[in-house]
């Protein structure tokens, strides 16, 4: 009878739902994360949050600017000295003379803005598999298509195979390096091999830089560098421990500067600023040194890393801060019940991937807690 009963309902439901929203699922990332706190004491390599604070002079600077009353609207593409810093810094990286510049309400407002933009019903995004959860659902959301081009074992950008995917409906490539859920890091010669690619039909670019600064065996290599149809999107959540400030910023050589005014247009609509003490905050924290915590975290990867790899099939993390390693089991998700039995909370590799053959752990924990989690997971196989 209940059975039947929320069927009903269900089909009532239906008719006042957009399909846009049918589209997608809720994450699996914030399902583990709201089960997390149902817990007690769980070892948590869920969540993709850094477990550091912001830094005190980043706070300061927020907590003067609330005093000091910037509690107000900013312009729609951000405050004046926060978007002309960052253009200077842009120009003089990529060499860019004339950077547009519009500041977000985190690297996932700039994604949600970019779609928005680009992405007509029909057209096509290729995206390496695996991936960031948010690209596949907005991109369903706008009634684009998402062309997957497997990047296993080894997770490096498939650059053959991303030539064979792209066809005349082809509107976007999405970059993610240091990526989110594998760690890789892409080398600069597949990045410029890929830049050939999407200069042949003019393709937008889409990079995806919120873990630059976690890289550990040198300096990331970036597409900008060498493709000017790119749309750099940065974040300072986690470079600063700062997630729940909601800040980053696009950046875009001027001849994709309509592209970031129409971003900027639709931003005045759905969020209209970014948060305004924040954004004076920024102004400090690009300055800001944070190799004491990479260098934190780079020790946490090797944590991880030399623990799990005698037992476990994994791909050594160049960046960010997860490892996304092949289960025992198969599917993975039966494998990440296991584990969550045991108290500890890791997420099924199908989030971020059209198999379910790996599952993500984030290392964005204590030390501690890390080598507690690594035991766990070699006595569950």
């Amino acid at each position: 009878m209940h059975i039947a009963r929320n069927r009903v309902y269900l089909r009532q439901m239906e008719r006042y739902i957009a399909d846009r929203a049918i589209k997608i699922d809720a994450s699996g990332i914030r399902k583990v994360f709201a089960l997390a706190a149902s817990l007690k004491d769980p070892i948590n390599f869920s969540i993709g949050q850094p477990d550091f604070d912001v830094p005190e002079p980043i706070k300061q600077e927020a907590i003067d600017a609330i005093r000091q009353g910037w509690n107000k609207y900013s312009q729609t593409a951000g405050d004046d000295y926060l978007r002309e810093k960052i253009a200077d810094y842009t120009r003089d990286e990529f060499g860019w003379e004339n950077p547009a510049v519009l500041v977000a309400s985190g690297v996932s407002g700039g994604l949600l803005l970019a779609f928005m933009a680009l992405v007509n019903p029909g057209d096509e995004v290729i995206i390496p598999d695996p991936y960031f959860v948010i690209y596949k659902h907005i991109i369903n959301m706008m009634g684009g298509r998402c062309v997957f081009v497997d990047s296993y074992p080894g997770f490096e950008l498939p650059v053959a195979k991303i030539a064979q995917a792209v066809t005349e409906k082809t509107k976007l490539i999405i970059v993610n390096s240091p990526c989110n859920p594998s760690g890789a890091v892409y080398s600069r010669q597949d990045l410029e091999a890929l830049a050939e690619i999407a200069a042949e039909r003019k393709i937008i670019v889409l990079a995806d830089r919120i873990y630059e600064k976690f890289c550990y065996d040198g300096e990331p290599a970036g597409i900008a560098e060498c493709y000017d149809r790119t749309l750099v999107l940065r974040g300072f959540s986690k470079s600063y421990g700062m997630p729940g400030w909601r800040l980053a910023y696009v950046a875009a050589h001027e001849c994709l500067a309509d592209v970031v005014e129409q971003m900027t247009k639709i931003q005045q609509y759905t969020f209209v600023c970014a948060p305004t003490p924040f954004q004076k905050a920024a102004i400090t924290a690009l300055d800001y040194d944070v190799s004491s915590q990479v260098n934190a975290y780079r020790k946490k990867r090797d944590l991880i890393y030399e623990g799990l790899k005698d037992t476990f099939e994994l791909t050594r993390p160049g960046g960010a801060f997860y490892a996304f390693v092949k289960s025992p089991m198969q599917p993975a998700s039966d494998f990440v019940a296991k584990a969550i039995k045991k108290n500890l909370l890791i997420i099924p590799g199908c989030v971020f991937s059209e198999k379910d053959t790996h599952f993500r752990i984030s290392y964005a924990t204590g030390d501690d807690k890390i080598r507690q989690g690594v035991e766990i997971l070699k006595s569950l196989v």
